[in-house]
């Protein structure tokens, strides 16, 4: 018997519904693994579930975390640790809905053990930044080409933490991966994954990209910075939002937000795809929305 069920796919495949359906029909609640979803404040683009459809099914580790801070993937397990135990304590089956997949990773398997923190690198490699980002991002590339294409051209921290591992450990952080997929699982799961056609996938996500600008994403981000949040949280980095703060600054338009938004999320599907790929655990549902159901519920053993 499966201690839970886990969902995963790619940015706006369907997890959300099809994970409440399986919730709701096999008597469990969702535990959302969302890294934006957790903050307060920060719901039209981050497609959180509805309130109608988190009062019909329980969803769990949404709207608890200030986006003043930094919600970490630690932080995650902990709470989720503890939201499986609740669940399970009251009969329930706790199903996990995907969209970070390194939040899955560390839930199922632990925390990457990374090696200790070299600060004279990282300020040396603070500096090489400043001075040429994009001549960081090829050091990375040449010594180990997965990691690099998995992270965002700007996203500096996850840049330079994995030249860091590398440079520190001597070897590729995809070693180290590899390794540490071997190692024992800290729950029995059962994967189910999502992988619509590629031409769909962009469809869709064109779709609600326009949808959220629609439904008033640009006004969602001036009431939390008129609330006080910095436009430097982490938070305000996640896709959707930080070109809203670029409309709100002066610096886009609203077409060319949607634009750049659009593109920045289909290539966070195609890294998701990337990751979701390598994992040998996913047991894929095809076909219609109610022909996947019926999938996932066939081969979940509750």
């Amino acid at each position: 018997m499966s201690d839970l069920v886990v969902l995963v796919g790619p940015t706006a495949s369907g997890k959300t519904a099809l994970g409440a359906a399986l919730a709701e029909r096999v008597g469990g609640e969702v535990v959302s693994a969302d890294a934006f979803a957790v903050y307060r404040g920060f719901d039209i683009g981050t497609a959180k579930p509805n309130m109608a459809l988190r009062a019909r099914v329980p969803h769990h580790l949404v709207d608890v975390a200030d986006p003043s801070g930094r919600y970490s993937a630690g932080t995650f397990v902990r709470d989720a640790d503890a939201a499986i135990v609740d669940i399970r304590r009251r009969g329930r089956v706790p199903v996990v809905v995907g969209g970070t997949h390194f939040y899955v990773r560390a839930l199922l398997f632990g925390l990457f053990p990374e090696p200790p923190k070299d600060e004279r690198l990282r300020v040396r490699l603070e500096l090489e930044w400043e001075r040429d980002a994009a001549a960081v991002r090829r050091r990375l590339e040449e010594i180990d080409s997965v990691p690099a294409a998995r992270v965002l051209p700007n996203d500096r921290q996850r840049i330079l933490r994995a030249l860091e591992v590398c440079l520190v450990s001597g070897r590729r952080v995809t070693e180290l991966w590899d390794e540490h997929r071997q190692d024992e699982a800290r729950y029995a799961f059962v994967m189910l994954g999502l992988n619509p056609p590629r031409a769909a996938l962009h469809a869709t996500i064109e779709l609600r990209v326009r949808r959220m600008f629609a439904a008033g994403l640009l006004r969602e981000v001036e009431a939390l910075l008129a609330g006080g949040l910095s436009p430097r949280a982490h938070a305000l980095k996640a896709i959707g939002y930080r070109e809203s703060c670029r409309v709100l600054a002066g610096e886009l338009t609203v077409p060319q937000a949607v634009q750049k938004a659009t593109e920045a999320t289909r290539q966070l599907a195609k890294r998701q795809m990337t990751w979701l790929r390598a994992e040998t655990n996913v047991r894929w549902l095809t076909g219609r929305v109610d022909e996947m159901l019926s999938q996932a519920y066939a081969r979940v053993e509750v």
